[in-house]
């Protein structure tokens, strides 16, 4: 009977172990993320204050009434029902009122690219937004110039950032995996991780930094082969914007895998250094 008795008695799970804490992330690293975050934050708000001046995007070196090489526009027009506001796109025009083109409290609206929200100042006033603007792209160009030096010097970049073979092998794993929100925790980064790291790092932060000096008079007459490589001041304008759309786009992205994969972990890591990662023989550990 006793037998009966402990055979019946419930089994009772332990709870899943937790993986050990590693120190992912040099001060370095931690210290450059945050500068970088807080200075896109004022660029792209000052840069949309800029481009509210002139919110139009041409392909080419000049632009102007006897142009027809617009590829990007948000204003105001006169219909109908009143002033509405509108984006123009390649061609296609969609209705933006309340939010580009023409925005504001009720009975207060005015014609404005983007809304007073989204651009340092508020008000419009483009030497200041110049002013910010400039200031905290030199401070981006400057960490993000000692951030390479240092990040060949001390290995960073080769260890944790340059894809390999075994990385490229693992990226439709890695995509399937992020699909069906299931999240690996360890100390290296996956292969979508470096990629997509990389392709701020690398590619987009240089290329809005090469940009913004293209389109600069003094620059252009230092280096005045920079404006042709890059096929115009007016080029060179559209490519900032698009690069400022896809760094938005990468934050946007970003925030949401740091919601899906554990937000205390993810931001414990770039606080503090240390990560919490997958407990070993776990489904998350990672094969070498």
């Amino acid at each position: 009977m006793d037998a009966a008795v402990h055979d019946r008695s419930p089994q009772v799970e332990q709870a899943p172990s937790k993986g050990p804490l590693v120190y992912r992330q040099s001060r370095w690293t931690r210290l450059t993320h945050w500068i970088w975050a807080f200075t896109l934050f004022f660029m792209l708000l000052s840069g949309l204050q800029i481009f509210n001046a002139r919110p139009q995007l041409y392909i080419g070196q000049e632009s102007g009434f006897s142009y027809d090489n617009t590829v990007f526009q948000i204003g105001a027009m006169n219909t109908e029902n009143g002033p509405r506001g509108f984006t123009r796109i390649f061609g296609h025009t969609f209705d933006t009122t309340g939010v580009l083109g023409w925005s504001g409290p009720p009975g207060q609206e005015r014609a404005r690219a983007f809304p007073s929200w989204a651009t340092i100042p508020s008000y419009y006033d483009l030497g200041t937004a110049r002013v910010v603007h400039f200031f905290f792209a030199w401070v981006l160009s400057a960490t993000l110039l000692v951030w390479l030096v240092a990040g060949l010097l001390n290995g960073h970049i080769a260890r944790d950032l340059w894809p390999r073979m075994k990385d490229f092998r693992r990226l439709p794993g890695d995509i399937a995996a992020h699909l069906r929100l299931k999240f690996h925790h360890a100390r290296e980064y996956n292969a979508l991780q470096k990629l997509a790291y990389g392709g701020v790092l690398f590619i987009l932060l240089p290329l809005v930094i090469v940009t913004g000096l293209a389109m600069s008079p003094s620059v252009d007459s230092l280096l005045p082969w920079l404006n042709e490589v890059l096929g115009g001041r007016q080029t060179a304008r559209t490519i900032h914007f698009t690069v400022m759309v896809l760094l938005v786009l990468f934050f946007i992205v970003h925030m949401l895998m740091i919601l899906a994969a554990g937000p205390i972990n993810e931001l414990r890591s770039i606080v503090t250094g240390w990560y919490r990662t997958d407990p070993p023989g776990s489904d998350g550990e990672r094969s070498p």
